[in-house]
């Protein structure tokens, strides 16, 4: 039986034929290329949390960061997050890598203290899925370079306030620019520091 190719079912199975041959192909794709993506990701997760502890910069190769973690870092897992551990010209240091909600995804960052989560050493967001040139400037080097070396509030927390747009880099006085017209998402990432800082003294407490 020939098919009319003007019918509505010759362009139902048509239709049907392609889309399955496409799933194939991208099936196969994804299979071919996971092993990749995944030590990419575990690549980047590396670098995120070598850098918030000083151990990394921009210039470090690729090839040197998985031996650089291995021989610097030790991992612990404490309250659904991931605490990280380290020794640096004999001062013990504690990274805490946690994942809390944004304002249109979840937010993945490691922030580096001391074990009292007094003074910020370092902060990186790993992941994020917040607007372009609004919330997603989170990820932008001005935004973490303003928590390297702030103190914390007597609370033990770190404040957001409207600024400069620039980066508040007074170590002194526990406060952070927010990031301007993304109210929300500074809010959200407010949250997500200040818990890592109420982690890592919680940590720090068993060191």
């Amino acid at each position: 039986m020939k098919l009319n190719r003007n019918s509505i079912i010759y362009a139902a199975v048509f239709t049907f034929v392609v889309c399955i041959v496409f799933v194939v192909i991208l099936a196969i794709a994804n299979q071919v290329t996971i092993s990749r993506v995944n030590a990419n990701k575990k690549i980047e997760s590396q670098t995120a949390i070598l850098k918030a502890f000083g151990l990394a910069d921009g210039s470090t190769p690729a090839s040197e960061i998985d031996s650089k973690y291995t021989q610097f870092i030790t991992e612990k897992t404490v309250d659904k997050a991931t605490a990280y551990i380290a020794t640096i010209d004999g001062q013990p240091y504690i990274g805490i890598k946690l994942t809390m909600p944004g304002l249109w995804g979840p937010i993945t960052a490691v922030l580096v203290t001391d074990p009292k989560g007094t003074v910020i050493r370092g902060f990186e967001v790993v992941d994020q899925q917040e607007t372009p040139g609004l919330g997603g400037r989170i990820s932008e080097p001005w935004f973490s370079a303003q928590f390297k070396g702030k103190q914390t509030l007597p609370d033990g927390t770190i404040a957001f306030a409207q600024g400069s747009g620039k980066g508040n880099l007074d170590p002194g006085n526990g406060t952070v620019d927010a990031i301007t017209g993304a109210s929300r998402t500074s809010d959200f990432v407010k949250a997500l520091v200040n818990r890592e800082l109420a982690l890592a003294r919680q940590i720090g407490g068993t060191l």
